[in-house]
């Protein structure tokens, strides 16, 4: 048990590491409210600087609606499938994400939390550079067996729901060993 709560820390600090390196790169977002993408860099010398300092193919794509209101996913967010983050998280979303979530095929973090989700479509399973699944704080009942054809998953946050522990057992034993899965 001591070993398992080590490696869960390790991975905690980790993937923090991860946020506060990818936070001061330059980002694309997606602006909502004029439909438009915004060149955005973090730099020590300028925060108000717009011009990218780096290549196109090294800025990280981030489609941030967290706290939008949303009630549905809005279908445009599917066509942008050069989105390596999507945060849809505290927002008013039920039911099931769109099952056209598989067309973004580079998403490498996708945060669900605090939702009122009550299922995750199958077609989640076929993002394979999947990394962070945050599923948390939602109503979720049920988990497909596809969740476990994520071969890249590193970290999956199941905190806050009702699934059926059955899928899990199932799941697990197709992801990769090295998966952190935090359940309550």
């Amino acid at each position: 048990m001591p070993t398992l709560l080590l490696g869960i820390i390790i991975i905690a600090l980790s993937v923090g590491f991860m946020v506060m390196r990818t936070a001061s790169q330059d980002t694309t977002n997606y602006d909502v409210s004029t439909d438009q993408y915004q060149e955005q860099s973090d730099t020590d010398d300028s925060l108000a600087q717009t011009e990218p300092t780096t290549s196109r193919a090294d800025t990280k794509q981030t489609l941030d609606l967290s706290a939008s209101g949303l009630t549905r996913t809005p279908e445009y967010v599917f066509s942008r499938t050069v989105i390596t983050q999507l945060d849809l998280s505290n927002n008013m979303l039920d039911g099931s994400l769109q099952a056209e979530v598989r067309m973004l095929q580079n998403l490498q973090v996708l945060n669900l939390s605090d939702n009122n989700f009550t299922g995750v479509p199958a077609e989640i399973g076929q993002l394979k550079s999947l990394e962070v699944l945050d599923l948390s704080n939602n109503q979720l009942t049920g988990l497909p067996y596809e969740l476990g054809n994520l071969s890249n998953l590193q970290m999956l946050d199941l905190r806050g729901n009702a699934y059926s522990t059955q899928d899990l057992e199932r799941i697990k034993e197709t992801l990769p060993n090295s998966v952190v899965i935090l359940v309550d």
